[in-house]
């Protein structure tokens, strides 16, 4: 898609002067230089034309708010004085991937006074002897180079600003959760007064229960033994009644 056509779709029915961002990346360029671009993105803070094939920042409009900006993936070789005069404010520059390979063409970017963070990553120039030191010497002003600073520390997450908000969130709602806590707690202490009462009562019933059960099965065993001792009784009688007759018998004759 070309790169005029693509800034018209990323406007989505906003005026040039609406827009803070613009991602055009993966677009092209048809003959190396931006297009589409006008002086009435006089809002714009951030612009990414990654791998868009520009080999000539010429024609970029004057971009006074423009804050960060990402070149990487092109065939730009030179012609970055043009960054300080249209985007002065700059303080974020993504030039890696490109054919920068002095340090003679960086040393345009003196002018860029906020330039606080510059990426040469994957260009030749990196292959020089001493490249960081020669960066950090020809611009003071920046700070961190190819993601890290002078003494090799990595750059801070811009994301971090973020997560701190989300802390500071989380202990704001802290005293709530206490107190959440705290009122299930007691809730909790309440029910588990009375669980226990129930349990008790519950324990109290069955224990009445079993020992009606007790009381039924011995009833129930006394009756048997009453039974068989019965039933003892009535053969010995029987027998005894049997032999009696017997022994009439025997006086008869």
């Amino acid at each position: 898609m070309e790169m005029k056509k693509r800034i018209s779709l990323e406007l989505r029915n906003r005026s040039p002067e609406e827009v803070a961002e613009l991602v055009v990346d993966n677009c092209r360029s048809s003959d190396g230089e931006v297009e589409g671009l006008t002086d009435d993105f006089k809002e714009l803070e951030f612009l990414s034309m990654v791998n868009v094939g520009l080999t000539s920042l010429a024609k970029l409009p004057s971009l006074p708010k423009l804050r960060k900006l990402e070149l990487s993936d092109n065939n730009i070789s030179g012609g970055l004085e043009t960054l300080a005069e249209k985007c002065p404010n700059l303080t974020y520059l993504n030039l890696s991937g490109n054919k920068i390979k002095e340090l003679s063409t960086v040393e345009a970017l003196q002018n860029l006074k906020n330039l606080k963070s510059l990426d040469l990553f994957n260009c030749e120039i990196t292959t020089l002897e001493e490249y960081r030191e020669s960066i950090f010497e020809l611009l003071p002003q920046v700070t961190y180079l190819d993601g890290f600073d002078a003494e090799d520390n990595e750059a801070p997450d811009s994301e971090a600003d973020d997560d701190d908000d989300d802390e500071d969130g989380e202990e704001g709602a802290g005293p709530q959760g206490d107190y959440d806590e705290e009122d299930e707690d007691e809730e909790g202490s309440e029910g588990g007064e009375e669980v226990g009462l129930s349990y008790l009562m519950k324990e109290g019933i069955q224990d009445e229960e079993d020992d009606d059960d007790y009381v039924e099965e011995e009833e129930e065993e006394e009756g048997e033994e009453a039974e068989e001792d019965g039933g003892e009784r009535g053969e010995k009688r029987k027998r005894a009644a049997e032999d009696e007759g017997e022994d009439d018998d025997e006086d008869d004759d």
